[in-house]
């Protein structure tokens, strides 16, 4: 069976996210793995261009990349007590990002939460982990909403 030695626990800060992580903190305890939790806002660069300057946009962002990187500090400390873990916030496209850095990190398995979107939901906003699973290079683990 091939080792599991770092997970990648990508999350949204949203209440699901305790249940992604508690699914992380299993497997890591499991395999004896490091955990790599990632949040990735949303960059906004479409809007560019939509009579909001970039300068705008651009401290709106950074403001969310900087309450994320708090709120990321607490949900480590709580969700990840007495783990080998640490934290990334990203901006970009989900999908992208978390891809990008599991092959950056050389993650071994990538555990994430659905939204359970249905209908025109799902054709308007797609699916951030059913893109991941489709391209991911290891394992993905999803975990669906109570």
């Amino acid at each position: 069976m091939p080792e599991i030695k770092k997970i990648l626990c990508a999350v949204d800060f949203s209440e699901h996210s305790s249940k992604v992580a508690a699914y992380t903190s299993t497997m890591a305890r499991a395999f004896d793995a490091q955990v790599l939790c990632v949040y990735v806002a949303p960059s906004l660069s479409q809007y560019v261009g939509f009579k909001v300057p970039a300068s705008s946009i651009d401290e709106f962002v950074g403001e969310i990349v900087t309450g994320a990187e708090s709120t990321m500090e607490e949900f480590l400390g709580n969700e990840f007590q007495g783990l080998n873990a640490s934290g990334k916030v990203l901006t970009g496209y989900a999908a992208e990002e978390v891809l990008e850095l599991a092959k950056q990190e050389e993650v071994d398995m990538i555990v994430m939460g659905t939204h359970g979107r249905k209908g025109i939901d799902r054709v308007l906003f797609g699916s951030v982990a059913e893109k991941v699973v489709k391209s991911a290079r290891c394992p993905v683990v999803t975990v669906r909403p109570d």
